[in-house]
């Protein structure tokens, strides 16, 4: 039996194996367990009583942060020349159209969200196999194909969040940084799941909300009592 580390022995001395905890109980619990040296983010794991199989069950949706995500998001529009200076001044790091799609083509994507107009996404369709797999495929139900760029921007840099069920049914975010408060976290996280809450399928029987775990980067998780939410 191998023999736990310093940082094994400190989670277990604050955490209690098997305990739900409350989600005020669990933000200022992650603070304490997390011992790197850098500003780790704040994460979160929901599994639902969903089937992602089935497209009826599919759950997918955005939410607005009321701390924010704690981090820098590099955003790309892809747009046209009418509507370049809303979006450099509503915040966009990179704005354009064909010079960016030539260097996606060639590989670029050192960007966190692209926001684009629905007349543009013909020319960004032919990017999805490279866009895809990396999460960067602008999508209207994300609101990140939109008309009004500049307002899609905005909600970016302001802390707004795109999510979708994985095939395992669990959905992973990270919802602010370790050195938010504890009251961030925990508004954070009740954003986050009351929008999962909201968005529960038609389709889906029996528990929703099947379990919580709130953790940091590299840190064990916390369970969180979904009841000390929904309340």
């Amino acid at each position: 039996m191998s023999k736990l580390t310093k940082n094994q022995k400190l989670y277990n001395a604050k955490v209690e194996t098997g305990k739900a905890y409350t989600l005020e109980e669990a933000a200022a619990l992650v603070k304490e367990i997390t011992f790197t040296k850098f500003d780790a983010s704040a994460d979160i794991d929901v599994r639902l009583g969903v089937d992602p199989r089935k497209a009826n069950q599919m759950v997918r949706g955005v939410v607005s942060l009321p701390h924010g995500t704690g981090k820098q998001v590099r955003v790309l529009v892809l747009c046209g020349p009418d509507a370049e200076a809303a979006a450099k001044e509503a915040g966009a790091d990179y704005v354009g159209l064909e010079e960016y799609i030539d260097k996606i083509k060639g590989g670029w994507t050192d960007i966190d969200v692209i926001i684009t107009q629905p007349q543009i996404m013909g020319k960004v369709g032919p990017l999805g196999r490279i866009l895809g797999p990396r999460g960067l495929m602008p999508n209207p139900k994300s609101g990140t194909v939109t008309p009004d760029v500049a307002k899609a921007v905005k909600e970016v840099k302001q802390g707004k969040i795109d999510f979708k069920v994985d095939k395992g049914g669990i959905v992973h975010t990270s919802i602010g940084k370790v050195s938010f408060s504890p009251e961030q976290i925990r508004d954070n996280a009740a954003a986050f799941i009351n929008t999962l809450i909201k968005l529960k399928p038609a389709a889906a029987k029996g528990t929703y909300i099947k379990s919580i775990y709130l953790s940091s980067t590299m840190s064990k998780g916390i369970k969180v009592d979904p009841k000390s939410i929904e309340a």
